[in-house]
């Protein structure tokens, strides 16, 4: 047999896409189409070739596009996003179309005039690393850019991007033109204040990531219990994994003081960790500590670390705060095990994800069956099929979730998790003053449990008290500044100004929410009836067309079991909005 020659060059391999599109064609699908269609016409297209490059093909949401130089790639890719930012200068942002560009050099196959290889695939992996309007490149691309072209870089660290065999340096570019674009300082809380981001995981297998995730969410579990301290939620900690972060910003961007920062490797059945406290303000360390053991005293290592923390924090503490910190809420290794997967399963936010992850939940619960948090968030996992409309059952799974949620609760008063996630099932899909006196309990045991607070907000707007729901929901989205679930919040918050008459309000807060994730439930029923009442058509229509598509069922008879309101008044204000917005008796 005689081999086919296959052509190779090598090239610069620009790939790009569009931040938020089902998001954007969720909202308006033909404007969308029309707005991205307008800027590859008489933006991308055009630098493109003033930069001596060619679209190899559109994407539907992006383009691939291939240069000579690598120089000419990032100049094009500059001009790219300088030209979008003066383009959205006026447009609001719910509207925006930005891009995400990702950056590699490799050899390439061409076949006709298409391109192919693991040089593509690396492209487009770095343009999903991207922020919107932001700009990832490799480290060869930012070897060979390097010195020939006026630009700063932030060094993000190695990446295992998927299906590719090696791990990739990633470099961000920085945009003068965005400086602007940053997060505002927050004010330092009047306690002291921490933020504990992700431990790099140095094993070398993604399938071990979560364990160091794992150890991070327990440290941040132990300090939350401090009523002495402000700790940032896991969420927004979190948001950061994989970045090359500064301390410094991300004290500022959180608003915290110290920031707490590691790394661990695992083999076999040790592992080694570190972990090193900063000063966010001077970028000075507090300490460092480092271990090295069996994984079988890993819960020991959680304990110093947590004592490491608190102790050069908040030198006197009260004796059954410390006994709290050092709860574990299993002793079963394995069971604990399976209850990590869970939560990694969880935060995908798929169905597939939430089937998965219910059950690794429930396997926990086969080797441990007092482990309150597995049936928690096996409990929880109901709570979020049915706000993303997954049940095929809503009755029976209901019920198997309150059956989950009252196990929880009865196994461990002091589990402030357990208590807030069984509460929150209560306060859904049974009983509103049980559930919100389960929450209350886990803000007095861990005060700094943005989720429960969140779950306080929604348990005192069903109850008719919008004024204390804004409170707390205000404490947590401080507590969570950059939530990747924020929509939930600022759903929750519309919720509370509607029924307190404040429409203006409720219109802003439930026109975010809806442009955040069009798809969450609660922050599309409310978005319909606010515009409904403002008198906004056009953005009442999309809003309705997404809500009965997603879920047919939903009708003004049984309107109560989505929005459980203890006040007649409330329900049949919300009512009101939503038969003017068209929602079907």
């Amino acid at each position: 047999m005689v081999s086919e020659r296959v052509e190779r060059r090598l090239s610069a391999i620009l790939a790009a896409d569009v931040a938020g599109y089902s998001r954007l064609t969720c909202l308006d699908e033909e404007g969308t189409h029309v707005q991205l269609q307008g800027h590859l016409r008489s933006l991308i297209d055009p630098k493109i070739a003033e930069h001596r490059g060619r679209v190899v093909k559109n994407t539907g949401d992006g383009l691939l596009a291939e240069f000579s130089s690598v120089v000419d790639a990032v100049r094009c890719a500059l001009d790219v996003q300088r030209g979008m930012l003066e383009r959205n200068a006026d447009v609001p942002q719910e509207k925006r179309i930005e891009f995400r560009i990702g950056i590699n050099v490799d050899d390439v196959i061409t076949d006709r005039d298409d391109i192919f290889g693991d040089g593509v695939n690396v492209a487009a992996r770095l343009e999903g690393l991207a922020e919107p309007g932001g700009i990832c490149i490799s480290e060869d691309a930012h070897r060979q850019a390097r010195g020939k072209l006026d630009i700063v870089v932030d060094d993000a660290g190695e990446h295992q991007l998927k299906n590719i065999a090696r791990a990739v340096r990633v470099y961000r570019l920085r945009l003068s033109d965005a400086a602007g674009t940053k997060r505002p300082a927050l004010v330092l809380p009047d306690k002291p204040s921490i933020a504990v981001l992700p431990f790099r995981d140095l094993s070398g297998d993604p399938e071990q990531e979560y364990f160091a995730d794992s150890i991070v969410e327990e440290i941040i579990t132990a300090l939350s219990r401090f009523k002495n301290l402000f700790v940032i939620a896991r969420n927004s900690s979190f948001t950061y994994k994989g970045w090359a972060v500064d301390v410094k910003q991300v004290g500022r961007e959180l608003g915290v003081r110290y920031v707490l920062e590691g790394s661990i490797r695992k083999g076999a059945d040790r592992a080694r960790i570190t972990g090193r406290l900063i000063d966010a303000a001077t970028g000075a360390h507090v300490w460092a500590k480092h271990f090295d053991g069996v994984l079988q005293d890993i819960f020991q290592f959680q304990d110093e670390m947590t004592a490491n923390i608190v102790g050069a924090l908040v030198p006197r503490l009260e004796h059954a705060e410390i006994e709290r910190a050092r709860r574990k809420p299993t002793e079963n290794l394995d069971a604990y095990d399976y209850y990590l997967r869970g939560l990694a399963c969880i935060d995908e936010w798929t169905k597939e994800a939430n089937d998965e992850a219910l059950g690794l939940f429930h396997k926990a619960i086969e080797l441990d069956r007092r482990f309150a948090s597995a049936y928690g968030m096996a409990a929880y996992c109901y709570v979020q099929r049915d706000t993303n409309f997954w049940m095929t059952n809503r009755a029976e799974e209901t019920a198997e979730a309150v059956r989950l949620a009252q196990r929880a609760a009865a196994l461990d008063k002091d589990d402030a998790y357990a208590l807030c996630l069984a509460g929150d099932v209560f306060i859904n899909f049974s009983d509103l003053d049980a559930g919100a006196a389960m929450i209350d309990r886990a803000l007095v045991l861990s005060p700094n449990l943005s989720m429960a607070w969140l779950c306080s907000g929604w348990a005192r707007i069903w109850q008719g008290d919008p004024e204390l729901a804004i409170q707390h929901l205000a404490r947590a989205m401080r507590l969570s500044p950059i939530d990747p679930v924020l929509f939930a919040m600022h759903a929750a918050t519309a919720f509370a100004h509607f029924i307190a008459g404040r429409s203006d309000e409720a219109l802003s807060w439930s026109e975010k929410a809806s442009w955040e994730q069009p798809l969450y439930l609660p922050g599309t029923i409310i978005f319909a009836a606010s515009s409904a009442l403002a008198g906004q058509l056009v953005k009442t229509q999309n809003a309705m067309a997404r809500l009965l598509h997603h879920n047919t069922r939903l009708r003004i008879s049984n309107l109560n079991d989505w929005c459980p309101f203890r006040r007649p008044q409330d329900l049949a204000k919300l009512a009101d909005g939503l038969r003017k917005a068209g929602l079907p008796e």
